[in-house]
């Protein structure tokens, strides 16, 4: 009974809201012309079938294309963050080399000196 209550609520507030918002002429003229349009497209739409469809199947590519970059991106960043993972023991091994490499050369540069 509370679930219809808060429901019941929420819908007259929201109608209360917009009554109220209506007061504002720019609101109000505002709201009247995307309702004309709006109007206006639905119509035209219903007239002309196949060019909604093709309008909505173009959107479907758009949006299958989007979906398809990011899981390519994702998976990219995936791989790049796997490589990420492996850097430090390859720094540390570098710096080993080169840490043996100097040591070893100073080593010999002391026993050309004397």
């Amino acid at each position: 009974m509370g679930q219809n209550k808060l429901v019941k609520s929420v819908i007259i507030g929201a109608v209360v809201g917009g009554i109220i918002s209506m007061f504002d002429r720019a609101t109000r003229e505002s709201t009247v012309a995307t309702v004309k349009t709006t109007t206006e497209r639905a119509k035209y739409y219903a007239q002309n079938r196949d060019e909604f469809m093709e309008l909505i199947e173009g959107k479907v590519a758009q949006a299958q294309s989007l979906y398809d970059t990011a899981q390519t991106n994702i998976t990219k960043l995936v791989e790049n963050a796997d490589q990420l993972k492996d850097l430090p023991q390859t720094i540390q091994s570098m710096v080993g080399d080169t840490k043996q490499a100097f040591s070893s050369e100073s080593t010999h540069d002391t026993h050309n000196n004397q």
